[in-house]
């Protein structure tokens, strides 16, 4: 193992601050994590590493709210969402990534200013909004492994109660996590050293989780969506300095 240890702090603090905002959100994640660890590690080093870590959170997660997850939503964005994977796993090896970062970071950012701006009250998204949620969602879950912010612009505006919110949109980040993890394995892009760092995240990872479960419990439901939001800028602005930076 070649990495120093000051690295694999930060990683740590990184890794655990990136999964408490999922347990106080159901999302989030990758999109806190994959630009500040990038800072420490390459790219194609960071998304692998993510995506071992995102399903064993999100297995856990989403077995423990099973219950509230809306099994129709997830039906209806899946055959979707398994359409972006692979053209984002296309997209990845043919498009330059800093066009890719600049593209999500203002995407995301675009979405939060139009959230904000739209007028209360409005009426539920039309289910026809699940065919592209689930194709850009899955591509961007592909290349960076960030398609939570895509699936969260689609269920928000579907499911009004906030455990069956954030339950379902686990459930889809852990779908689109175990079909990101078989493409990587065959990709051959799990050397030892991504294995090996997983391994001693692992315990940040779930640490993180219980504290921002403990959070979700004490926050009313206003705060959770404010937080949602805080979790698409602070993540949008993080794409966009990290793709100026390169």
């Amino acid at each position: 193992m070649t990495i120093p240890y000051d690295t694999i702090l930060f990683a740590a603090l990184i890794i655990t601050s990136a999964f408490a905002v999922f347990g106080l959100t159901g999302f989030g994640s990758s999109i806190v994590a994959v630009p500040f660890l990038a800072q420490f590690f390459p790219l194609h080093f960071v998304v692998p590493l993510m995506a071992l870590l995102e399903p064993c959170v999100a297995l856990l997660f989403g077995t423990r709210n099973h219950r509230a997850v809306s099994r129709p939503e997830i039906l209806r964005m899946l055959p979707f969402l398994l359409c972006g994977m692979a053209v984002g796993s296309i997209v990845l090896v043919t498009v330059p990534e800093q066009i890719l970062l600049f593209g999500l970071g203002g995407f995301v950012l675009a979405y939060v200013c139009w959230t904000l701006l739209s007028k209360p009250g409005e009426q539920l998204a039309s289910a026809a909004w699940a065919a592209p949620s689930g194709l850009v969602g899955g591509m961007f879950s592909a290349v960076f492994g960030t398609g939570g912010p895509v699936y969260v612009m689609y269920l928000a505006r579907r499911l009004r109660d906030k455990d069956t919110l954030r339950a379902t949109i686990a459930i889809a980040i852990l779908l689109s996590g175990l079909v990101r993890l078989g493409i990587f394995s065959v990709s051959d892009l799990y050397h030892s050293e991504v294995l090996w760092l997983a391994a001693m995240l692992i315990p940040c990872a779930l640490f993180g989780l219980y504290a921002g479960t403990l959070l979700y419990r004490r926050l009313p439901a206003r705060r959770v969506v404010h937080a949602v939001y805080v979790v698409l800028v602070v993540g949008g602005l993080n794409l966009i300095v990290r793709a100026a930076g390169m």
